[in-house]
């Protein structure tokens, strides 16, 4: 796929600059940013499905990752959702306790020292972001969308500059849907790939967005977690 930017020439006149203070929802809905009609249901039902059928596998994490290091079993965080709010995501822990506090909050490198052992295997299968099933049942998220981003987290463009996910261009348009476990990003591109290029395949997908690329991009991560890929910084299908 070749990602373009959702905005066409005379949008960035009229996108708002920040989320802070902004009536997204007005915003997006005076644009008619709506959701396909059977996402939602989708979304409900394989939840349902899978909070059932993982909880024997959840209870094996919770288990290792306290037989581990004696550190907590899950790990909150702020996320950018849909039309700008924020909320907690819940995921189960993979880096030692108090990473945040000690490396600052930034996303995980290859071979990175602050994850566990387990944390390998669980970030390896997407094991880790099984806790985030709740999160969708609440409709804070979606199975299919942009990546929920870190609140705060340190990132770098192309030059090494450092800026806040809010600086990049395409920031504002991925808010007009609900973030996603899975993503076109993160199945099609590298792990490690710098935010404009993330976002340019977030706001394809957006332009894109039906019941069936749901049901495609749901099946494909199904199968990289069959296959531990998540963490490879090669092609995951």
């Amino acid at each position: 796929m070749n990602p373009h930017f959702y905005q066409s020439p005379g949008d960035e006149a009229v996108l708002p600059a920040s989320p802070n203070g902004i009536d997204l929802v007005s915003f997006f809905r005076s644009r008619n940013h709506r959701e396909p009609a059977l996402k939602r249901p989708l979304d409900v039902a394989l939840s349902l499905l899978m909070l059932l059928v993982s909880l024997p596998v959840s209870l094996l994490v919770a288990i290792f990752i306290k037989l581990e290091d004696g550190g907590p079993v899950f790990y909150r965080q702020q996320r950018w959702g849909r039309f700008g709010k924020r909320f907690s995501v819940l995921k189960f822990r993979t880096m030692i306790a108090d990473a945040d506090k000690k490396y600052g909050l930034k996303q995980a490198t290859e071979n990175d020292q602050r994850i566990t052992r387990v944390g390998r295997l669980l970030r390896a299968t997407g094991l880790d972001e099984l806790p985030q099933i709740i999160n969708i049942l609440r409709g804070e998220m979606s199975f299919v969308g942009p990546r929920a981003l870190a609140v705060g987290e340190i990132i770098h463009d192309e030059t090494g500059r450092r800026l806040e996910y809010e600086q990049v261009r395409g920031f504002i348009e991925r808010l007009a849907v609900r973030p996603g476990l899975t993503s076109l990003a993160t199945i099609f591109i590298a792990k490690d790939s710098v935010a404009q290029r993330k976002f340019r395949y977030d706001l394809l997908y957006i332009r894109k967005q039906s019941f069936l690329l749901d049901v495609r991009l749901i099946a494909l991560s199904f199968w990289i977690s069959f296959r531990g890929k998540w963490e490879t910084r090669q092609n995951k299908v």
